[in-house]
């Protein structure tokens, strides 16, 4: 069995459209009819997360409520409860990402201990012209690549047991978990094949996560004007 992960804090405007993209990705032929667990792991939300995820049933979704707010931990109880059900590899996604359909299958096929993917954004209104160019100017989009993302990420079980899982971080607990997977020389596929859309919004869920580096990219750019 595969399982894929997704911390879930007040999310309600984007989780319906990452969960139908799991769904799909879920299904693809390239898996061969192996079976795909999806687990949302709803920590301390006060809007319709728990709704939006309930409508799509038990035989699709399977919902934890935990009140940590915390996402290092709730992609471990998230993980934990696949590994106990007997999950082979563990997909980790966010739920303001959409992933694509082949996500898993181009994941699987790398056969490493690990993968990393990038991401894609899907939309830059929200920020001043000069963000995206400086982001692409920094961003490598290509194999071999060193960007690690929670929105993008693929573990095999053996491997994640041995790293000893996601620490309780706040955030860049994605970080830290492939640094624990070096130190053991696990094989990771830095890879541009797994694909990801993911938003650009200005206030993110995490402390230190993706909006946080976007807002640092405006703010090295406030002049307008792109450095190289």
């Amino acid at each position: 069995m595969i399982g894929v992960v997704v911390p879930v804090h007040n999310e309600e405007a984007s989780l319906e459209a990452c969960l139908l993209a799991l769904r799909a990705a879920a299904v693809h032929p390239g898996l061969e009819g192996e079976p795909v667990m999806l687990v949302v792991v709803l920590d301390d939300c006060s809007d319709r997360s728990l709704a939006i995820a309930s409508r799509h049933g038990p035989a699709h979704v399977t919902c934890l409520t935990i009140a940590a707010r915390n996402v290092g931990i709730a992609r471990h109880t998230g993980a934990e409860l696949l590994l106990a059900l007997g999950a082979r590899w563990l997909a980790f996604t966010d739920a303001d990402s959409r992933v694509a359909p082949d996500w898993l299958v181009a994941q699987l096929a790398l056969a490493a201990d690990a993968v990393c993917g990038l991401v894609a954004v899907d939309d830059w209104s929200e920020h001043p012209p000069h963000v995206p160019v400086r982001f692409s100017k920094r961003y490598q989009r290509a194999d071999d690549h060193r960007h690690v993302h929670g929105a993008n990420l693929g573990v095999c079980s053996r491997a994640y047991r041995r790293a000893g899982g996601f620490p309780p971080h706040a955030s860049s607990e994605d970080v830290a978990l492939v640094q624990r997977l070096i130190a053991l020389n696990a094989q990771i596929a830095w890879s541009a094949l797994p694909r990801v859309v993911t938003s650009a919004r200005i206030k993110g869920r995490a402390p230190g996560g993706f909006a946080h580096h976007l807002a640092m990219l405006a703010g090295l750019c406030n002049d307008t004007t792109p450095s190289a």
